[in-house]
């Protein structure tokens, strides 16, 4: 059995560098990116199957999911929520709507994915959600406060999702790298 997995944010770093290690470990890898010219960069790359899925908009995340099974034959063994982006600045000088918009992209738009994907792993029986936060989801950073809202937000939402499917065969994890 070949293990589909679906991984956002892949246009680079984490994401690209997984979708890579995993193909070349013979999953089946769906990798995800906002825009288009970046799917069209990661096919490029010699990455096989690329969609776009954009996390900040509910239309491209129903498609993008859409493609993704299409490609998957309907299954799903694991999500890899990678996808993020940082919006510096101090909390002061930060505008309302830079921090909807980063919470949009960073915590609504990975609930909303992983609530679409949770249906079709509780009905297949199986399946494995992986969440990528950050270090700064437990300790702060100056000057990145709408990133480290976003991130603290997403481990109080995995750690909930972790306790409410502890009862089920799927599994939920969150991973808190600190890069240099």
């Amino acid at each position: 059995m070949q293990y589909a997995v679906l991984i956002t944010g892949c246009s680079s770093g984490i994401g690209l560098e997984a979708a890579k290690m995993l193909q070349e470990r013979n999953f089946l890898v769906v990798a995800s990116c906002r825009k288009k010219e970046d799917v069209e960069a990661l096919k490029e790359q010699g990455i096989k199957h690329a969609v776009q899925l954009d996390l900040a908009d509910s239309a491209s995340i129903q498609q993008g999911l859409e493609d993704t099974l299409a490609i998957t034959q309907g299954k799903l063994f694991a999500l890899f929520n990678n996808g993020a982006y940082g919006q510096p600045g101090a909390v002061e000088d930060l505008p309302v709507e830079a921090l909807r918009t980063q919470f949009e992209s960073n915590f609504f738009g990975t609930h909303e994915l992983t609530t679409k994907v949770l249906k079709l792993m509780l009905a297949q029986g199986y399946g494995r959600i992986v969440n990528n936060s950050s270090v700064l989801g437990l300790v702060a950073a100056p000057f990145r406060g709408a990133y480290n809202a976003s991130k603290f937000a997403l481990e109080g939402l995995t750690d909930t999702l972790r306790l409410e499917l502890s009862d089920t065969p799927i599994k939920v994890s969150l991973i808190e790298l600190v890069l240099d």
